[in-house]
């Protein structure tokens, strides 16, 4: 049975509710009516659930589909405006303990080299990502209560937020880690987090079982009830996501979906970001052993359509998808990404001698190259943490993202934290596109005591201050 409000996940994410949802799509997706009807609703920019947004995604026909496509630029544009965040991940320890048979860090991979960083590497590490220009990380580990406890996590957050190198600052961490109990979400709350990020992989129980054959990720309901326990631990920004390519991507998108209402529902809240990867080769894993994998323009077409059921969430792809692909996938609603991307453990300070690579990078530009990349595509690179030091966060950050104005803040926060990167980091090509951009997104602030106040603090910026916020 299906209980939205239920706190058992096979109640929230119900198999038959999913199955019958497919069914209903698959009966609907040529009545042009129904559609018509659907896409009204879209157009009021207030999202849509699961069973109409299963219906857009098997409809087949073009003139739908760029009508999908339209209307997940309009929103990106009248939510995020032009801004992208830049993030990345910094992988501690890859000792693990589960059996995941997508992840070249499962317990019985013998030959990957397995490493636990200390605190003195993870300084390095975070010097090398802030001399890059990085300001937000995703912190990321194996699960082992022996080599990864929740100390050690902790530990590694105090560590990463006192480095300070030059005029660089990571100002916000944000935490993947496994699955874990209220009291230790509490703990990650109090260490001052931004978001915490758990993938549900597949939304499939018997898949996800038999994905997970054996460690403490095997426990499916513990797993999908993670967020929930996040919640309640003091935690209001949170993170999903699929690893599409495992399971039938119709079952994972609709429970994906179902989850966010879940979270809704329950606290008012849906989910901060929604990532989207898709499965890719590393070490020990093919991805022909994964008979689900979809193709580029199914890819797009779910994630405009999630932009488009939610449209007040930041969408984020990393390095797994190549420039060409990640371009498209910013025109269709993605708001974040990560740039200079290492997916190994200690893989910023110096070149690795074995490789520990979680996954196989498709994009291997530099975080310059990125930013540039961007700035070129007409699109405002952003570094802005402020949300997180002036408590806009969860339902706070939400309600004025629904209202679209969260303009108002992460607009002209986006520009100065440009103005830092150019100054502190950028090449001198970054630095001539990166100052004429500036001037441009300045001139399209309306309020004009905000825009005198970044005008002075850029120049500010100039002479060497730093962090300006509204």
């Amino acid at each position: 049975m299906y209980k939205i409000n239920s706190d058992k996940a096979e109640t929230f994410i119900s198999n038959e509710e999913i199955i019958a949802t497919i069914e209903f799509a698959q009966k609907n997706k040529n009545n042009k009516a129904f559609i018509k009807d659907i896409l009204n609703k879209a157009n009021e920019k207030k999202g849509l659930n699961h069973r109409e947004a299963a219906i857009l995604l098997l409809c087949e026909e073009k003139e739908i589909i760029e009508k999908i496509f339209t209307l997940a630029k309009e929103i990106k544009q009248e939510f995020y405006g032009n801004r992208i965040v830049l993030f990345a991940p910094l992988y501690l320890s890859n000792y693990c303990i589960n059996g995941c048979t997508y992840c070249p860090y499962h317990l019985i991979n013998k030959h990957i080299p397995r490493k636990k960083m200390t605190q003195e590497e993870i300084r390095n590490e975070v010097i090398a990502l802030q001399d890059m220009g990085h300001k937000r990380l995703a912190i990321e580990s194996g699960e082992d209560p022996v080599n990864n406890p929740i100390e050690y996590i902790l530990e590694s957050i105090e560590t990463i937020y006192s480095v300070k190198h030059k005029n660089g600052a990571i100002r916000r961490v944000n935490v993947n880690i496994a699955a874990t109990t209220v009291e230790n979400y509490k703990k990650l709350h109090n260490a001052k987090i931004g978001t915490y990020i758990l993938f549900q992989e597949t939304y499939n129980k018997k898949t996800y079982e038999e994905l997970h054959p054996f460690g403490p990720k095997h426990n499916y309901q513990y797993h999908t009830e993670a967020l929930d326990r996040a919640m309640q631990g003091g935690i209001d920004d949170v993170g999903m996501g699929v690893l599409f390519g495992l399971d039938n991507y119709l079952y994972e998108f609709i429970g994906l979906l179902m989850h966010k209402e879940h979270l809704e529902s329950v606290y008012n809240i849906g989910p901060h970001t929604i990532s989207l990867p898709r499965i890719r080769k590393a070490d020990d894993i093919e991805v022909s052993n994964f008979k689900n994998s979809i193709d580029d323009d199914t890819f797009k077409k779910i994630t405009a359509l999630i932009r488009i059921s939610v449209p007040y969430t930041g969408l984020i792809i990393s390095t797994r998808e190549n420039e060409k692909m990640r371009e498209k996938l910013l025109e269709l609603g993605v708001s974040q990404i990560s740039g200079g991307s290492k997916t190994s453990v200690g893989g910023y300070y110096k070149q690795e001698k074995e490789d520990s690579s979680q996954f196989e990078v498709n994009d291997n530009r530099t975080l310059d190259e990125v930013v540039n990349w961007l700035m070129k595509l007409n699109y405002l690179p952003s570094f802005c943490t402020a949300c997180y030091g002036n408590n806009r966060t969860g339902e706070k950050f939400m309600s004025l993202c629904k209202e679209k104005q969260i303009h108002n803040f992460c607009h002209p926060n986006a520009i100065m934290t440009l103005k830092e990167y150019l100054t502190d980091y950028a090449s001198n090509e970054s630095k001539l596109t990166g100052e004429k951009l500036i001037q441009s997104e300045i001139s399209k602030i309306k309020n004009e005591t905000i825009k005198q106040s970044v005008l002075t603090n850029i120049s500010k910026i100039s002479n060497d201050e730093r962090n300006f916020k509204f």
